[in-house]
This record gives structure tokens, C-alpha cells and sequence, in this order.
């Protein structure tokens, strides 16, 4: 006798929807939205669907039941597009990458959108174009801050979680934040760079900083500040605030600095562009100068191997744009609790150990 073939899970769990959606006189799509914990659903037909759920003791395999729909979810992507002055976000772009091609399979689909950091117009067009695309999820590197929190407003309005990758905006309603602990990390900052000053020197922390990172890299100047304040070290600080990138703007305005500040001993840049400082620092002939910055990028790497960079603190940029994605994915299809922070860890590069780290 010919052996009657078992269905498989897949079979079995699409069978096991139909039946619900049968027994409830709803559609399957509605079944669906019930098992995943959606929104879209009244409270009495959600009622009448778990119970029947709860008699046929249905345990969902919430992947095959996925696949059997032919359900898509997407997830759009914002962040800064690669140039030479943010070098950095090429390896967050490789972890979202990474995150499409794992989960891809199982009908998730991750589309990143690139805008210019220096222009608010290019941020404005993507985020409208994103919500006019229904979006399921949004991953976010918070730029232009007004503009954010009103695409945010439509995430909020429209039920559409996101998640802040990198940088934060305090008293926003994302699903998570992925991304550096900056308190801590500016605190780390300054115990390294202490250990190469006098009680009496003198540093400069320099901000090369759009209106998007202020309010990181203000936390990492108080972690940095705090550190000198709590064991009462009475170096001298200065800071400096660069709205520029290019290297003869930051040029400028440390020769301005440095001609009335010449016994600068250290200076602590609180972002990737500590390559830009240590470019003019090494031009001008200022060897003497500690260096200490952020973000493994090959400029930032090749004056840590000269010996220009003394430090760089890096915080997983590639696992950063995976993790954000993933939590996404976590939270929307597998209907698990995220944490409301991930903080990255703070790594310490040298030129000694730099060729082991992995961004």
C-alpha cells in the first residue's frame, strides 16, 4: 500500500489559520493580524478568534504560517550616505545589509535610504517618501532634529515602530535605541587621555558637529568633564565648536585656536572626524599633541598607525546596523519584548591592536 505522504509544517499551520478564520467568519489576514499581536482588530473579534484559537489548542509556527500568507515585511532604513567626511556609516550600511540577507528568507526585507547629512532637504524627501511607502518599521539615524521628530509624529500617529540607530532623541516613543552608552564612553575618553597629561596642561575638546549631534555629543563632553571633575585633576579644558567638515574650514579654526592656546598638550575629538585634527595637527608639526577620537575608518586608522592618533573608541558600527534591524524583526515577526537600550561596548584601538578589531 502506498504510504499517504504528512503534511508539512507549513501545510499544517496555513490549515490551522483557514479553520480559525473559518470557525470566527473572519478573513485569514485577520487571523494573522491576531497572532501577531496587531493592531486593526476589534476587541470583541480579537476575543472571539483567541478562544478559538485556545479550543483547538493551536500553536503557531509563526515563520511557516509567514510564508504560507506570502507575507512581506519591510523596514526602511535612514542614515547618513557614505562620503569622506562619514566614512563611519559604511560599516553601519553593512550591518543592515548583513540583517536583509539573513532574514530575507523569511519574507523581511530591509531597504536602506541614503541622505545627504548636509543637506535638509535630501532628509525631508526620503522621510515623506517613506511614509507614502507603508513602511512596517523604520530604523532611524536621527538628523535635522525638527525633521525628525515630525516623521516621528507620523511613526507614532500611524502605529509604525522605529528604532534610533547610533544617536538618540531624548522623550521619543522608539521601540529601542542601538548604539554607543556616550556618557561613558566621553568618561573612558578622558581617563585614557589623562594618563599622558600633567595636572597643569592644558586640552582642547573639539565638536566638528551638525545640529543632529549635538545632543550625543554633549553627553560625551559631560562624561568627559565628569571624569576630571570627580579625581579633581586641574587641567585647563577648551572647547571648540566646527559646523564644517571640510579640512580647511577645521584648519582655520584650529590655527586660530592653537595661536592663542600654544601649550595645547592633548586634544579629545568627540566624533569620527579626529582624522580631519590629526591631518592638520600632523601638517603643522605638532607631534607633541595627544590625540584621542572615535570610529574605526581608514583615515582614522592610518593616522593611528603614524602615531598622530594615539587612541581611537570604537562602538561596533557594522553590529549596530544589524542589531537595529534585527530588534525589528525580533519585535514584528517573532513578537518578542526588546530592551529599550542596547548600548554598544566601548573598545579601546591602538596602533599596536588595531589590525584585530572587527568593526
Amino acid at each position: 500500500m502506498k504510504e499517504v505522504p504528512k503534511p508539512d509544517n507549513q501545510q499544517k499551520n496555513l490549515s490551522g489559520v483557514k479553520e480559525i478564520a473559518k470557525r470566527a467568519n473572519v478573513s485569514i489576514a485577520t487571523v494573522d493580524r491576531v497572532i501577531h499581536n496587531r493592531s486593526g482588530v476589534s476587541a470583541k473579534t480579537k476575543a472571539k478568534i483567541n478562544q478559538i484559537i485556545e479550543e483547538l489548542n493551536y500553536l503557531p509556527n509563526l515563520m511557516a504560517s509567514r510564508l504560507a500568507l506570502g507575507k512581506t515585511t519591510r523596514l526602511a532604513a535612514i542614515i547618513p550616505e557614505v562620503t569622506e567626511e562619514s566614512e563611519f556609516w559604511l560599516a553601519p550600511l553593512n550591518g543592515l545589509k548583513r540583517a536583509d540577507k539573513e532574514i530575507r528568507q523569511f519574507g523581511i526585507e530591509v531597504d536602506p535610504f541614503l541622505f545627504n547629512p548636509s543637506d535638509r532637504e535630501s532628509f525631508k524627501a526620503i522621510a515623506k517618501n517613506i511614509m507614502e511607502s507603508e513602511y512596517d518599521g523604520i530604523i532611524l539615524a536621527p538628523s535635522f532634529i525638527e525633521e525628525s521628530k515630525k516623521l516621528l509624529d507620523e511613526c507614532t500617529r500611524k502605529n509604525i515602530p522605529f528604532v534610533f540607530l547610533d544617536s538618540n532623541i531624548p522623550d521619543q516613543s522608539n521601540l529601542t535605541y542601538i548604539g554607543p552608552p556616550y556618557f561613558q564612553s566621553g568618561y573612558v575618553a578622558a581617563n585614557l587621555l589623562s594618563r599622558r597629561l600633567q595636572p597643569t596642561s592644558k586640552l582642547l575638546v573639539v565638536n566638528i558637529a551638525t545640529e543632529s549631534d549635538s545632543f550625543n555629543y554633549l553627553q560625551i563632553e559631560n562624561g568627559f568633564r565628569k571624569y576630571f571633575k570627580e579625581f579633581e585633576l586641574g587641567c585647563e579644558i577648551t572647547r571648540i565648536d566646527i559646523r564644517e567638515t571640510e579640512y580647511e574650514s577645521v584648519a582655520r579654526y584650529l590655527t586660530y585656536v592653537f595661536m592663542f592656546h600654544a601649550e595645547i598638550e592633548a586634544v579629545f575629538v568627540t566624533n569620527s572626524q579626529v582624522s580631519t585634527v590629526a591631518s592638520f595637527l600632523y601638517n603643522s608639526k605638532r607631534s607633541h599633541v595627544a590625540v584621542i577620537g572615535y570610529d574605526y575608518t581608514p583615515e582614522n586608522i592610518r593616522y593611528l598607525r603614524n602615531g598622530t592618533i594615539d587612541f581611537l573608541i570604537c562602538h561596533q558600527a557594522e553590529d549596530q546596523g544589524y542589531r537595529a534591524a534585527m530588534s525589528l524583526y525580533q519585535y514584528l515577526v517573532l513578537g518578542q519584548r526588546v530592551p529599550k537600550e542596547y548600548f554598544m561596548p566601548i573598545d579601546i584601538i591602538t596602533k599596536e591592536n588595531h589590525e584585530y578589531y572587527r568593526n
